[in-house]
């Protein structure tokens, strides 16, 4: 049996799963023309890592930086390429097609790029230095495709394509981050319909028990890899297979539909990554491994709500608690860590990680911070805050906090990704939001190309030094083996006021203990409990001063960061 064979078996298995038991050999091979295997077949090699220490991701929207000529994108690379060099290796462009709602996450056509924006050959271009990390914004598209005006014209193929329910249906169990009306009333040749909308009315989601919906994703997957894409992320898609009765949230068919998509993406290029965006608590988000088979990466949603309590509190308990829990990624997946995003910082990750007090007072300290609140409505009706909106830089208060936030989330296991807003230390943009009335818009600065390279020109302005220090961390880390992604990490306990770990690289060669004074007080560490080995040289990579070997102590400075490296004696480092 060829490999492509055996592909199309795996297929089956999987399309099984999703819609039963039956043959499901045409539907497979419709899915294996979709993507052109037969044209481009490769083998792809199971559990291979396709990362590094120097990978390192950018978020940032389209048309972040707008030029007063040329296309943001190509404005975007510009930036990208002279600002920030090799210190980033995967640029995260937000949703770049046309769109009507939502800033983008509304698509109207996953066909095109928004011409506002520019054109395909703008990210081929920037796909030729830098891996393009794209949307499959697959849970729901815009009140105005294609599909949906088929939809109200009961035409095909549109007309199957979305999702209905009834007002009589029983929706109480229904989880969802929005508190809109869960079902739109859709006039259509066909009647009176109701759509489901996990988002907004604006957002319909899509029906995937529909095959031919299936086949037409896999179609755009297959067009968005020839124009370079290389990183997929999934959005929403946690909420993508509904069942009347359920949650409608992480049900076993969508688990399966990630790992259909990972079996089609590696095969037409194997070093392809599919990463999901799980808004949901830990263990549920990291299910989306599944078995080393699923998602290559996940968004390490905990992070930002702990990270962000710790520093406000001063104190890291949570952190350790949650760390220590944490298991390794296994080889051929990765944890994909942020601490800043185009949206919100999530409430839900925290659940049963920090308890509702401890939440509400983190709510209560971003508000005085300058900062929104977002709300959801759970299952019984009431509202209860679902994500803090506010720029990290505000959230965090000072230049040291911010940098120590950053220094953490460069070192932890794991790909590390920068929101630009926060490369640039960004402050709340309440003009903004006021002009809108979006919370999240709070951190979607747009700039002027201009008027950004003279403040970044600027070594004195605080958006020059705050960019400046990130690089010089980035350029640590990015030559450090032993904060490869998927090195060991070794939780180490050292009280409440220090975050501390032990990252060591695959040939164990190389080792970093990372300490971290996430408190306002000067912390002392004794040497003897971080157990060095003494037939080696150790020295802080930060600071780049040695550790004198009769020294018994190491003082932290509030919020300094130490990245103890070994060096062995005799060899080159």
């Amino acid at each position: 049996m060829s490999p492509l064979d055996q592909l199309i078996l795996r297929i089956e298995g999987h399309l099984s799963v999703i819609y039963g038991k039956g043959n499901h050999s045409g539907l497979a091979e419709r899915l294996v023309d979709a993507m052109r295997l037969r044209e481009h077949f490769f083998d792809a090699v199971p559990y291979a890592n396709h990362w590094t220490e120097q990978d390192v991701a950018l978020i940032t929207y389209g048309d972040t930086i707008l030029p007063k000529e040329g296309t943001p994108l190509a404005e975007l690379k510009e930036f990208v390429t002279t600002r920030l060099g090799d210190a980033i290796s995967i640029v995260h462009v937000l949703p770049y097609f046309p769109w009507t709602s939502d800033d983008g996450f509304a698509v109207s056509n996953y066909n095109e790029v928004n011409p506002s924006l520019g054109d395909w050959s703008d990210l081929e271009a920037l796909s030729q230095d830098y891996r393009i990390m794209s949307d499959l914004v697959v849970n729901h598209c815009s009140a105005s495709h294609e599909w949906f005006q088929q939809f109200e014209q009961n035409e095909e193929p549109g007309r199957r394509y979305f999702f209905e329910a009834s007002p009589d249906d029983d929706l109480s169990e229904v989880v969802r981050p929005r508190t809109s009306d869960l079902l739109r009333e859709t006039e259509t040749r066909a009647g009176t319909k109701y759509v489901w909308c996990t988002f907004g009315h604006d957002q319909i989601d899509l029906n995937f028990k529909e095959k031919d919906l299936l086949v037409e994703l896999v179609k755009i997957i297959r067009s968005h890899l020839d124009y370079g894409v290389g990183v997929f992320r999934l959005d929403a898609v946690a909420f993508v297979w509904k069942k009347i009765g359920t949650g409608c949230i992480n049900l076993a068919e969508t688990h399966e539909l990630v790992r259909l998509f990972r079996a089609l993406v590696e095969h037409v290029k194997p070093d392809a990554v599919i990463i999901t965006e799980t808004n949901i608590p830990n263990q549920e988000n990291l299910s989306y491994f599944g078995n080393g088979n699923e998602a290559h990466g996940i968004y390490n949603f905990s992070l930002p709500p702990l990270l962000l309590y710790a520093l406000t509190n001063g104190n890291c308990r949570c952190l350790i608690q949650w760390l220590r829990r944490m298991p390794p990624a296994q080889p051929g997946t990765m944890y994909f860590n942020f601490i800043a995003s185009h949206d919100g910082i999530g409430l839900r990750p925290a659940e049963g990680l920090l308890s509702l007090e401890e939440i509400d007072s983190l709510v209560d300290r971003m508000v005085s911070n300058g900062g929104l609140i977002s709300e959801c409505t759970l299952p019984d009706g009431s509202k209860r805050p679902y994500e803090i909106n506010i720029s990290l830089f505000d959230a965090l208060e000072t230049e040291e906090k911010f940098l120590c936030a950053h220094a953490i989330l460069l070192s932890l296991e794991g790909i590390p990704a920068f929101y630009i807003q926060s490369l640039l230390g960004t402050r709340n943009d309440l003009e903004r939001v006021s002009e809108t009335g979006v919370n999240r818009h709070i951190n979607r600065r747009r700039w002027d190309a201009d008027e950004l390279g003279e403040i970044l020109d600027d070594e004195l302005s605080p958006h020059a030094r705050v960019l400046k220090q990130l690089l010089q961390l980035i350029k640590l880390r990015r030559n450090q083996p032993a904060f490869h992604p998927n090195a060991a990490q070794f939780t180490l306990h050292l009280g409440d006021h220090i975050f501390a770990f032990w990252r060591q690289s695959v040939d164990r060669r190389r080792n970093v203990f990372c300490l971290h004074n996430v408190s306002s007080e000067v912390q002392r560490i004794s040497v003897a409990s971080i157990n060095l080995v003494v037939t080696e040289d150790w020295f802080d990579l930060i600071s780049g001063e040695a550790l004198d070997p009769e020294v018994m102590e190491i003082e932290l400075s509030p919020y300094q960061c130490y990245w103890l490296v070994n060096r062995r004696k005799h060899l080159p480092y």
